[in-house]
């Protein structure tokens, strides 16, 4: 490649994805001679890469059907205005992380307008879970896929999408994670009055206000059945007022904290978890925290249910291929389920070594010989190195 100036498109809708493309970045200005310019939508991470995002990439932080719906008018602007940016600014490649029902779509209308645009879809979309006829219609506007579980390069090749290569997920090298989990391969069992049982009820507040009440009937239990036991409930500084709200008639309070600190320090040292479906139980699962996985869908998304194909929805489950975390949805999230779960798994018990010994399977699986970003960058490399001079 030469050190010529590079503009690259790149659109992230989450904070998660404002990770990862920051960490792409990186590691392509590290790889690359020349300057980098970047243009399209994104948060701090990319900020600091140099980004001027197109507007608050908070406005994209949604989730389920029935937000999507809510906030359909606001999305197919941003969606225009996103697309319009980019094809006037004519990027020599674009990067759509995560957030498909408006990465996509914003990338479907850049590769009609600007048809040798190379493009890379940063973290692999459920297609293994559900529309699996997504998967070929990508390959009419995604070159390659970096997938972020080891299981998805097979999966997309199964059901004819573009070519995917397993980069890595950030969280197998997270200084935090990694800390929390040598903390704990080494740390003493309490006795059953010194219990600690981590709350994790999710970060949006439809999942806080689903989830929370059954996690407070589970507390009362738990106290009844185990008097001792404490309560510790991390959150985001944004759902915090929402939080104690919920919280406030608890009989036992819990440990309610918002700092990232907090949280890793929580996770070393609690027993156990009872845990919303989603990224934070792979966090667990790597930082070695047993954990119980739940969740209450809207009304809409109940509707969907039939046309999920996976298995499960907890990742730890997906990568070992059996049952390693325990997940209960819907009407199945009762908290006489959920207290005797955390009585198994906060004690020296089968259940508990189980779930460790599965843990550990799954830290295995998803080693990379090097950084997430890294590979990223040489995918991104390799791509800009076939375009034919004069494309875009």
């Amino acid at each position: 490649m030469s050190d010529k100036a590079l503009k690259i498109g790149i659109i992230a809708g989450e904070v998660s994805g404002d990770l990862l493309g920051g960490d792409l970045i990186a590691a392509l200005r590290e790889a690359y001679a020349g300057p980098i310019d970047l243009v399209g939508v994104g948060g701090e991470a990319l900020e600091r890469q140099g980004l001027k995002s197109l507007f608050d990439f908070s406005e994209l932080s949604i989730m389920g059907i029935s937000q999507v719906l809510k906030r359909l008018p606001s999305l197919v602007r941003r969606i225009h205005q996103t697309a319009d940016a980019l094809i006037a600014a004519r990027p020599d490649l674009l990067i759509i992380i995560d957030s498909p029902d408006f990465t996509h779509r914003v990338a479907r209308r850049v590769r009609k307008a600007l048809p040798e645009l190379p493009v890379v879809n940063y973290v692999c979309p459920s297609v293994w879970a559900w529309k699996e006829e997504r998967a070929p219609r990508m390959r009419g506007y995604v070159d390659r896929v970096l997938a972020l579980l080891p299981f998805e390069p097979a999966a997309m090749q199964r059901l004819g999408g573009p070519e995917t290569i397993y980069v890595g997920h950030r969280l197998i090298s997270d200084p935090q994670v990694l800390e929390v989990r040598a903390a704990r391969l080494f740390r003493a069992d309490r006795g059953p009055a010194e219990k600690m049982c981590l709350l994790l009820p999710g970060s949006r507040s439809t999942e806080i206000t689903r989830l929370l009440p059954v996690f407070g009937e589970t507390a009362r239990e738990l106290s009844l059945r185990n008097p001792g036991t404490r309560f510790l409930l991390p959150t985001v500084p944004r759902q915090e007022a929402l939080v104690r709200r919920l919280t406030a008639d608890w009989p036992v309070k819990p440990v309610i904290t918002v700092s990232q600190d907090e949280k890793w320090q929580a996770f070393a040292q609690a027993d156990a978890a009872i845990a919303a479906s989603g990224t934070v139980i792979l966090e667990l699962a790597l930082a070695r925290v047993p954990v119980i996985s739940t969740y209450r869908f809207d009304w809409l998304a109940n509707l969907f249910l039939r046309r999920i194909k996976v298995w499960t929805a907890a990742i730890p489950n997906l990568i070992a291929d059996y049952t390693v975390v325990p997940e209960y949805l819907n009407e199945q999230v009762r908290p006489g389920s959920l207290a005797r779960w955390f009585e198994r798994l906060s004690a020296d018990t089968a259940e508990r070594r189980a779930m460790l010994e599965g843990y550990d399977l799954v830290y295995d699986r998803m080693q990379t010989v090097r950084p997430p970003g890294e590979t990223g960058a040489a995918v991104v490399r390799d791509l800009l190195a076939t375009k034919k001079p004069g494309q875009n």
